[in-house]
């Protein structure tokens, strides 16, 4: 048992421990953080661990899309259409109507676009003529590589090589938009087989550009296009293709939106730098000037990706004639498949391109 403790003054008694009493630490050797000050190294913690967070989450971010953009990039596809012709550089696509024995009017379509662009123009076409249409490399039916091919020039090569193979010598071509440049650089390449030009909506250089849209401005932009281009939808795409019609209540066919789904990212941007160096090289109607070839340019007057009033700029070329229609924009041969036909059908009369005997 234990006995009491004794106090100073010898009684016995509960003894009391003076505060402080068996702690060596001296009054100024106490914890120095306040606890006001707690609150606030808690607080600068949480917002640096926040911050690495933030900072991962971006890194992880910008690397799905440079992962992205490469995979979207270097998409490629074999040519999905028969019957296909295997030529240097991919098989293209070729469709052909109306009588084999007549003359040949070549058709070829703008960025992004096919032979369906002429589908409404080919009847009328097809009774007097041998309409050919080739989906260009990179478009359409035809192949799409991941590598090069898509200058304008060799564009123009192939559509030669193309109506080589069909056993055609001599033909009226026609060309929408960038198939304007391409039906050029076909001319440039082989003047002996084209005997006349049409451009439709074909800008003549490029200060006469302008615009594709919002959502083809994005395409452009690094990672942020080929993001865009793999999450497209039907709404985006639609999107798209809407500054190429201004006809009041036209509807977008399917058709189009289906073509520009199957196009791939590359051929789609590579086709597109490609026209731009073609314009910026050397204007159209300097190309065409040179040539020296009969000339009928179409413009709709309410285009709006290319200046209309920019096609008065043909007039330089020797005997050209330009006709704008009224009420329509970008793509005269949907908008008004009739009025377009007329014009073409009255300039083949005049300049029509002899009838090849053996063909294919």
């Amino acid at each position: 048992m234990s006995k009491p403790a004794v106090g100073a003054n010898g009684d016995s008694g509960p003894m009391t421990i003076p505060p402080g009493a068996g702690d060596n630490r001296r009054p100024d050797d106490a914890d120095p953080r306040s606890p006001d000050e707690e609150p606030e190294v808690r607080g600068a913690g949480s917002r640096r661990r926040r911050g690495v967070i933030a900072s991962a989450v971006l890194v992880a971010i910008a690397g799905l899309l440079v992962v992205n953009a490469v995979v979207v990039s270097r998409q490629d596809a074999e040519a999905g259409g028969s019957p296909a012709l295997p030529l240097a550089g991919g098989s293209v696509y070729v469709r052909q109507d109306g009588p084999r024995d007549a003359p040949a009017l070549v058709l070829v379509h703008g960025l992004a676009g096919s032979t369906s662009w002429w589908d409404p123009l080919v009847p009328m076409l097809a009774r007097s003529h041998r309409v050919i249409r080739i989906d260009l490399l990179g478009h359409g039916r035809s192949a799409k590589p991941a590598g090069g091919g898509y200058a304008i020039p060799e564009q123009g090569r192939r559509v030669g090589e193309a109506l080589d193979r069909l056993g055609v010598r001599q033909a009226m071509v026609v060309g929408h938009s960038t198939g304007g440049s391409v039906a050029t650089a076909l001319a440039e390449r082989r003047r002996d087989l084209v005997t006349g030009l049409v451009l439709i909506d074909s800008g003549p250089r490029m200060d006469a550009f302008i615009s594709d849209g919002l959502v083809g401005r994005l395409l452009f932009v690094p990672a942020v296009g080929q993001l865009l281009w793999r999450f497209r939808t039907d709404a985006i795409l639609r999107r798209g293709l809407e500054t190429a019609f201004s006809r009041r209540g036209y509807q977008i066919p399917q058709q189009l939106v289906h073509d520009v789904r199957g196009t791939t990212y590359h051929a789609l941007t590579a086709t597109s730098r490609a026209a731009d160096d073609y314009l910026t090289q050397r204007a159209l109607p300097d190309r065409l000037t040179a040539l020296g070839k009969p000339l009928l340019v179409i413009f709709g007057e309410e285009d709006r990706r290319w200046r209309s009033a920019s096609a008065a700029g043909y007039r330089v070329v020797p005997d050209a004639r330009v006709e704008l229609l009224p009420g329509v924009g970008h793509t005269p041969m949907l908008e008004d498949p009739s009025r377009t036909a007329a014009l073409l059908l009255e300039f083949t009369a005049l300049h029509a391109a002899q009838p090849d005997r053996t063909t294919r």
